[in-house]
């Protein structure tokens, strides 16, 4: 009737607050946002499936990682989602960048190295061959880019 947790992936389920400075690791489960500051590594309980949403006034001074993560406000450390992380306009992001699928909204400052994860399972099946040497195109028009297919 009410629902259980694993029907409300969105769910958030604590909130640091926009007044609220927190000093030292924080484990969590469920749904975080942070609206204020923390100064410590944020992580996902290993058992349990973590979103992290940063607000656009919320900051993270550390490492963070969690299943999902949408970061709207700063963040200067590692980060490392298994699972999809959003970046939108007004984030600033600084650090290494660990994810599965990544989605990079305009306005976005990412100063990062950025590693694509994919599971083992996927590597096996979809490993492409040998990456051969191009060299880079030059003068690319409009016209010269293929049509797009159905048109």
């Amino acid at each position: 009737m009410f629902g259980s947790r694993a029907s409300r992936p969105d769910r958030i389920d604590t909130l640091i607050g926009a007044d609220l400075r927190l000093e030292g690791n924080l484990v969590f489960a469920g749904g975080l946002r942070i609206d204020g500051e923390v100064r410590g590594n944020v992580i996902a309980a290993e058992d349990a499936p973590g979103t992290v949403v940063i607000g656009e006034h919320g900051r993270v001074y550390g490492e963070i990682r969690a299943e999902r993560m949408v970061v709207c406000g700063v963040v200067c450390g590692a980060i490392r989602v298994t699972g999809l992380l959003e970046v939108h306009a007004r984030a600033r992001i600084a650090g290494e960048l660990r994810y599965g699928a990544l989605e990079v909204h305009p306005g976005a400052v990412i100063e990062a190295t950025l590693v694509r994860e994919v599971p083992a399972t996927a590597a096996l099946t979809s490993a492409p061959g040998p990456i051969a040497r191009s060299k880079p195109v030059q003068n690319v028009t409009p016209a010269a880019l293929p049509a797009p297919s159905g048109a």
